[in-house]
């Protein structure tokens, strides 16, 4: 289904990379007025890996900035390395993200960096972190086509 689905998906996608954060991101269409965006977590033990499930609602775009507001839970598939007695997926904790995708090359507006703020409490509720995130985005697109001049009429 991946491969039957590439072109469309490479057309909407996006992916980013949080250094400081060690977070790998993948995206649907940040473009439309609501878009999920998926996060894992690197450099972790197998037993630590989170993945973030973060539906996100655009509140201002244009050309250059995009804020967004979402807010989701993280959940790891692979606690039960740890712990044989745990929930087949153990829920971590939740989130809310405030956030912006800046353009700042205007040769390639594909290219963003993004910034967030990201409340995360966990699964019980005692206790949390006030994140922040900062990283670097690719949006894949279709290219664009350049208008053609118009056919002159050859006269005769």
């Amino acid at each position: 289904m991946l491969l039957l689905g590439q072109e469309k998906l490479r057309a909407q996608a996006s992916v980013g990379y949080y250094p400081w954060s060690s977070l790998l991101t993948v995206s649907t269409n940040a473009k439309k007025v609501i878009w999920l965006d998926t996060r894992m977590q690197t450099n972790s033990l197998f037993s630590s890996l989170s993945i973030d499930i973060l539906p996100m609602i655009n509140l201002k775009r244009g050309e250059v900035a995009q804020w967004y507001l979402g807010g989701g839970l993280r959940l790891n598939p692979l606690y039960r390395i740890a712990d044989p007695d745990a929930d087949l997926i153990t829920v971590d904790g939740y989130s809310v993200n405030f956030g912006v995708r800046v353009a700042p090359l205007p040769m390639n507006r594909r290219i963003m960096l993004a910034l967030e703020l990201n409340p995360y409490v966990k699964d019980k509720f005692d206790s949390g972190v006030l994140k922040s995130h900062f990283g670097i985005v690719y949006a894949f697109g279709k290219k664009k086509k350049t208008d053609a001049a118009p056919e002159q009429p050859v006269n005769p």
